[in-house]
């Protein structure tokens, strides 16, 4: 049988020896043995050392996903109950229970199984296959899910645009565990919410900002809000928890904000201090502008703008927009949360782009925290990729 062999170029072994996850087509001299979609293949260097194993995806320019940097490892279910285990550890020390019971169990690259997202919800695993090595082995992954996290139902999100790059077809719906109710009570830090895990946003519920929607908590009181981009509520009940006097909240879909109001009852929190307004951020953050409107406190959590750096210079240009804008409606010893998920956008342009749109907006500003993802989105010290939620608190002078 001939091997599954990827030989690189001469000099491109060095990322690998680095230990970063991912071989770019440019840095592939051949490829031997005729392997398909997902399957393992060696990844050699141009003299011949055998450097691991990685999931070959010949639609993708990552052409190849590092399962191991061991040449004796071998690539099969239990390799996956190891990885799975050591997921779910992890977040056994963060002592997640503590505050929340929804949270991410395997965050890809940076829990070693490229590809993969998993979060836990109250009795349901919800998990997204995003490259053609996790599909090669979605049967076992989702078998192992439901085994080890004891979970009655998994509910597959796989209809992600990163999919089509990888030459996958889009999934969705329930795939074990039969019929789930169509929304999930969870609590975070003493707040509940209904999430959508079949239909909404991402995997239902923006896990990731747990921590920084705590923080909010601690700056809301007595202070006038405006959350932009809210989706289903989470950073306007932080700031209801918090004590805010009002909070206005703008978002483009009228489901997301049916179902931010069934939060702000479920929680018990008073509505005539709450505004919901359903438009486009950027136009109702205009006529807010033209109409001399201020705040005291403003979210900007804008969806994804660059999932690449190739869309970097556009997204730039819409960072800046808006986050000119925040400044433009805050008081004085007005407090800005401004935040981005794009990939495109490091975390040094994100601060530069702030910058420059307080420049603009003729403010002086200083940064008091920088933000992050929740631990449970873990970082790999290997692949730096895995941090891509930038975060700033900011207060104007």
């Amino acid at each position: 049988m001939t091997q599954k062999r990827i030989l690189l170029k001469s000099g491109k072994e060095r990322s690998i020896l680095q230990r970063h996850p991912w071989v770019f087509s440019g840095a592939i001299a051949s490829v031997s043995g005729d392997p398909q979609p997902g399957e393992t293949v060696e990844i050699c260097s141009a003299g011949g050392e055998r450097l691991g194993w990685a999931a070959y995806s010949p639609h993708s320019s990552i052409r190849a996903r590092i399962w191991s940097f061991d040449p004796d490892e071998v690539i099969d279910a239990e390799f996956f109950i190891r990885k799975i285990q050591a997921a779910a550890y992890l977040r056994h020390l963060l002592a997640l229970t503590a505050e929340t019971n929804a949270y991410r169990l395997i965050h890809g690259e940076a829990d070693g199984i490229p590809g993969l997202v998993v979060d836990l919800y109250p009795e349901t695993a919800v998990v997204q296959i995003l490259s053609a090595g996790a599909e090669y082995w979605r049967e076992v992954i989702v078998d192992l899910i439901q085994q080890i996290t004891g979970c009655k139902a998994v509910v597959e999100r796989s209809d992600v645009e990163i999919r089509q790059l990888e030459g996958l077809p889009i999934r969705e719906g329930v795939i074990r565990g039969g019929e789930i109710p169509g929304l999930l009570k969870i609590e975070e830090n003493g707040i509940h919410y209904w999430v959508d895990v079949v239909g909404g946003q991402k995997t239902g519920f923006y896990l990731d900002q747990r921590q920084n929607r705590k923080r909010l908590t601690q700056f809301a009181r007595d202070r006038e809000v405006l959350n932009a981009f809210c989706y289903t509520g989470g950073f306007t009940l932080s700031a209801m928890a918090g004590g805010a006097k009002s909070v206005l909240s703008i978002d483009s879909s009228a489901a997301a904000l049916r179902l931010a109001a069934k939060n702000l009852e479920l929680n018990g929190f008073d509505s005539t201090r709450n505004e919901w307004l359903e438009g486009n951020v950027f136009h109702e953050l205009r006529l807010l502008r033209d109409r001399n409107k201020k705040f005291d406190l403003i979210v900007l959590d804008p969806p994804k703008f660059a999932p690449t750096s190739a869309q970097a210079q556009k997204a730039a240009r819409a960072y800046k927009d808006i986050n000119l804008l925040g400044f433009k409606l805050l008081r004085k010893g007005g407090i800005l949360f401004t935040f981005s998920c794009s990939g495109g956008i490091g975390r040094e342009l994100f601060q530069k782009i702030v910058a420059d749109a307080a420049l603009d907006a003729g403010v002086e500003a200083r940064i008091v925290e920088v933000l992050s993802q929740s631990g449970d989105h873990p970082v790999a010290l290997n692949f730096p990729e895995s941090a891509y939620l930038k975060g700033l608190i900011c207060i104007v002078g």
